[in-house]
């Protein structure tokens, strides 16, 4: 009977599980550049790796390290030195900016007093040479500060001031967002004069004939007085009539137009009493009619 042969077939061993990382291996076991590991055997076989041997080396070696240490310690001791030398200067320098800040302050308030000086006395003569007139002449002028019945109007930017589009303020001098323009102020004071208040002021600054609202970048100017939103305009006059006129009027309409194209936030209402300050500047100018057969041409304008 015959037998069947042994199975000497063997399984293949099982695959390393770095096989697939062979580039790293070879890294890992060649980390050394073949050229550096021979160039390090030669040194070792010719005796010239390691510290140096002779006596002439030893000494070099010293003194670079003891050149180096010196560095290092005058180094050190030059910082210790300098430090109270610039902590001082710096103290100074404080002392200094401290000092020349309170100087500022110091001018800025002899200027005001200055000012305000000036205006009283600009007041006063306004009334002493209105005649009976005068009390009328420094309401009208801006002289004096008012209260009585009128209206509050506040005006903001939009929520989101980065809107487009077309709108009634689309001209070229201005863009179409949602920002409060310079422009839409003057359009405000002058709907409302023309609505009939006696008189205005916008963030507590009292307008007058000669006031200017001007634009500087993104910020408003009221006579040169930067003004932040929200705006808010007091006039006073009848309170119902001013209000009603004023949204009737193509300014107040003009307004809802910009509350409608751009969002910019409006409120409107009839105050009971509003109080608005005095004019914190005045120019007062003054005309005189020309005398006939004076030589020039009577253009029937004064002169100021």
């Amino acid at each position: 009977m015959s037998q069947q042969p042994p199975d000497r077939s063997t399984a293949s061993p099982p695959a390393r599980p770095d096989a697939s990382m062979s580039l790293l291996n070879n890294v890992m076991d060649h980390s050394l550049d073949d050229g550096y590991a021979e160039a390090s055997a030669r040194r070792r076989a010719d005796g010239s790796a390691g510290l140096p041997r002779t006596l002439k080396s030893k000494l070099g070696l010293a003194a670079g390290l003891v050149v180096a240490a010196l560095v290092v310690t005058l180094g050190a001791a030059e910082a210790r030195i300098s430090a109270p030398v610039v902590a001082k200067e710096r103290e100074e320098l404080i002392d200094r900016i401290d000092a020349e800040t309170q100087a500022a302050d110091t001018l800025e308030s002899d200027v005001d007093e200055l000012r305000s000086d000036v205006s009283e006395r600009q007041r006063k003569a306004l009334e002493r040479h209105g005649g009976d007139q005068g009390q009328l002449v420094a309401l009208l002028a801006g002289a004096t500060p008012v209260e009585g019945p009128g209206v509050k109007l506040i005006v903001d930017d939009a929520k989101n001031t980065d809107q487009g589009g077309g709108g009634p303020r689309e001209s070229t001098g201005f863009a179409d967002t949602g920002r409060v323009r310079d422009r839409d102020m003057q359009r405000v004071v002058n709907g409302l004069w023309e609505s009939g208040a006696e008189a205005i002021a916008i963030n507590g600054q009292r307008l007058t004939a000669l006031s200017a609202i001007r634009a500087a970048g993104d910020a408003i100017l009221v006579d040169n007085r930067p003004l932040v939103p929200p705006y808010t305009v007091l006039a006073v006059g009848d309170g119902k009539k001013l209000v009603t006129a004023f949204q009737d009027s193509a300014d107040g309409q003009y307004l809802q137009a910009l509350k409608e194209s751009f969002d910019i936030r409006t409120s409107i209402s009839d105050q009971a009493e509003v109080r608005l300050p005095a004019a914190p500047s005045l120019i007062v100018r003054t005309a005189e009619p020309k005398a006939a057969g004076s030589g020039a041409a009577d253009t029937g304008k004064g002169t100021s």
